[in-house]
């Protein structure tokens, strides 16, 4: 349920040494999230879901300048802003990360138009 990855407790399923989980185990599913409810870091959002006693919030915008995202080949913390604008690699050592987790932003993180998902006030106007 908990593995310690890079000096950080992971929680979820089955979680591996680069931070891969049941849901999401593809060579390049290499980053686990901070969740903003409750600072504890997942590999994904199915994880919170079975483990955490509470519902996710996401990341607002005027937060995007906090370390929430963890690149599992090397340790390094991403600012929300760094991973969205990352093209999918980490600033640090360069390691792929898997360009398809854009489909899922709106799960953990309030993005704008640029980031081609709308944010949570727009999806309720």
């Amino acid at each position: 349920m908990k593995r310690r990855v890079s000096g950080h407790d992971v929680v979820g399923l089955s979680v591996d040494a680069e931070t891969r989980c049941v849901h999401w185990h593809g060579p390049k599913d290499i980053i686990a999230i901070k969740f903003f409810c409750c600072g504890q870091w997942y590999p994904c959002f199915e994880c919170h879901q079975g483990l955490a006693n509470h519902k996710p919030q996401v990341w607002p915008l005027k937060e995007h300048d906090s370390r929430a995202v963890l690149c599992g080949a090397c340790g390094f913390e991403l600012s929300v802003a760094e991973y969205l604008s990352g093209q999918s690699r980490c600033p640090a050592c360069s390691a792929d990360f898997n360009p398809g987790c854009a489909h899922h932003y709106h799960l953990y993180f309030a993005v704008d138009a640029a980031h081609g998902v709308e944010t949570t006030a727009q999806r309720s106007q």
